[in-house]
């Protein structure tokens, strides 16, 4: 079974800049997307940008030009690169993966997805 596991969550100021990696273990599915979720504390889990087999990405509005989705297939890691940072991108971020032939926008809902990390804490403080 696929596992995921994110790292690289920590507290820094607005402004600054951040890159979370989810590692994939057991992973050998030909067509799927992987997705980055975040949840603000008493706020709804929500996509915040995802990536496909084809390198195909798309992104939340909220985070267009300042988070970058990435995969590196040949360590089977995905990044997410977070720049100018602020204080409502604070919360828990996962990384989730979809097994199948998903339109790529709907790679950011979380009932498409199959299978979730544990999450990593991001603080951006103002």
């Amino acid at each position: 079974q696929v596992q995921l596991v994110e790292s690289g969550g920590a507290s820094v100021q607005a402004g600054g800049s951040l890159r979370l990696s989810c590692a994939a273990s057991r992973f050998s599915w030909d067509r799927y997307c992987m997705s980055w979720f975040r949840q603000a504390p008493g706020k709804e889990r929500e996509g915040v940008a995802s990536i496909n087999n084809a390198g195909r990405t798309i992104y939340a509005d909220s985070v267009k030009g300042r988070f970058t989705i990435s995969l590196d297939n040949s360590k089977k890691t995905m990044y997410l690169q977070m720049n100018s940072l602020q204080p409502e991108d604070t919360g828990h971020y996962y990384c989730a993966a979809d097994r199948g032939n998903s339109p790529l926008g709907d790679c950011l809902l979380r009932s498409v997805m199959d299978v979730w990390g544990q999450g990593t804490l991001v603080t951006v403080s103002s």
